[in-house]
């Protein structure tokens, strides 16, 4: 074989390995594309499983703040229980103390009644018919006159007194039985509402905590959806970096290549220009058969990038582009002009108050934000001046009752808790009333879903 058609065989093998130099990261470039793209939404879902964690962490924060209000609650119902009970136990010893003297009055009573009974005997005993003048005019001197008249006096003051006293310590011993049997069935009832009130917190504790846990198991999967998606993202980020790797170590063979061919090119173009018997036939023999293969060389290469070209070239689908859910809110009008303050009235101690049994009703209660439910009501339809009686009993009776399905904000809404009608607040639309509960103070909570759904009772009154 001559030299030069050594040097064509050699620039055309050179043009070959260039033209497969560059279709390989090509290949690799759009393989790099679509795992990009991949790691795109991988990114976005990772992103949007963040945001979702995050939320249930504040959720899981408030319904700490909302364990550990309703934990206080429970201490404070404890302590009022103890008080309460021991104020039974002091009261029971006063009634201890009082059957004492009740048996000392009944002693009395029973020796006056003896008295009474030896001087109707004696009365008897002497015939019956003599009078106190008889023996008065019956008296032989003066003296004697003056004597009898003394001890008669003297008998009947002591059968009036006598009578007196045992009138009086009968009136006492009703008395102080009535108050003290009043005294003691009071605290009784506050025994009953206060172990009721504690039993409703529990199970609103119970539901927190079930909620909490819900929460905490939510976030749980999140985490690892999370971390999937993570891990998934880290292996296709290796992927692309393997893909980099072999691109790049590609490219470094195929320019080991072109080099090691460049030399072999250059070492022809020596040898040949250093030969000495280059003949006319032979050089145009060479010349023409140069031009032949280098035009096949040409249309190769020409091949080559065409199907280069056409295989970097795609069609991608455009996306369907997702519809947005329509969000529809609906509105009730105030049953009256001044319901709209009332409900608003309350929205300051909303976070910023504790419930307080018997509370609302002083000016000390109303500036630290310490209310009961019936009490909180009152005061908020006081600041639209409407007053109110400040118990769930009265409020009953505050307007007309109507039926469930047509409540409005502003209407009064009663819940069995404790008691039937143990608790009442003030609706305020949306399936949502505010008012003061045990477990968080004044607060807006949803009556249509979880504990107070179940404890409503549909007993609804429009504030006249």
């Amino acid at each position: 074989m001559s030299l030069k058609k050594k040097l064509i065989i050699l620039n055309t093998t050179i043009m070959l390995g260039l033209g497969s130099a560059f279709a390989i990261p090509s290949v690799k470039a759009e393989s790099i594309s679509d795992i990009q793209s991949q790691r795109t939404g991988l990114q976005s879902d990772i992103s949007e499983a963040e945001q979702v964690i995050q939320e249930l962490k504040k959720e899981q924060t408030k319904m700490n703040a909302q364990i550990a209000q309703i934990e206080s609650a429970m201490k404070e119902n404890d302590q009022k229980i103890k008080d309460t009970k021991q104020e039974i136990r002091d009261t029971e010893k006063d009634i201890d103390s009082l059957k004492k003297e009740i048996k000392a009055l009944e002693e009395r009573i029973a020796k006056r009644e003896e008295v009474l009974k030896e001087r109707a005997l004696s009365f008897q005993e002497s015939g019956g018919d003599v009078e106190y003048l008889e023996v008065v005019l019956g008296s032989k001197s003066f003296g004697e006159f003056v004597n009898r008249v003394g001890a008669v006096a003297t008998i009947v003051e002591a059968d009036q007194q006598i009578l007196s006293e045992q009138e009086a310590d009968k009136a006492d011993l009703e008395k102080k039985q009535a108050t003290v049997e009043k005294k003691l069935q009071s605290l009784k009832d506050m025994e009953v509402e206060l172990k009721g009130m504690q039993s409703q917190i529990k199970d609103q504790k119970a539901e927190t905590v079930n909620m909490k846990a819900k929460i905490e198991k939510k976030e749980s999967e999140t985490e690892a959806l999370k971390q999937s998606l993570e891990n998934k993202d880290a292996g296709l980020e290796a992927q692309i970096a393997s893909i980099r790797e072999n691109i790049k170590k590609e490219e470094e063979r195929k320019a080991s290549e072109k080099a090691d061919l460049d030399r072999a090119a250059e070492e022809v173009n020596s040898s040949n220009a250093s030969s000495e018997e280059p003949s006319s036939s032979s050089s145009e023999e060479s010349s023409s058969s140069s031009k032949a293969e280098s035009s096949a060389s040409g249309s190769s290469k020409g091949e080559s990038l065409s199907n280069s070209s056409k295989n970097s070239s795609a069609d991608k689908p455009a996306a369907a582009s997702k519809p947005e859910a329509s969000k529809t809110e609906t509105s009730s009008k105030p049953s009256s002009a001044n319901t709209g303050s009332a409900i608003t009235a309350g929205y300051k101690y909303i976070g910023n108050s504790t419930y307080k049994f018997g509370g609302g009703r002083t000016a000390s209660d109303i500036a630290n934000g310490l209310f009961d439910c019936s009490g909180f009501v009152a005061w908020a339809y006081k600041q639209a001046g409407v007053n109110l009686p400040a118990s769930t009993d009265a409020l009953k009776s505050a307007g007309r009752q109507v039926s469930s399905s047509q409540k409005q904000p502003g209407d009064l809404v009663f819940f069995n808790t404790y008691k039937t009608d143990g608790h009442v607040g003030i609706y305020v639309g949306g399936g949502k009333f505010i008012g003061s509960q045990s477990s968080t103070g004044v607060a807006i909570a949803n009556m249509e879903s979880g504990y107070w759904a179940d404890v409503f009772n549909g007993r609804v009154v429009r504030v006249n």
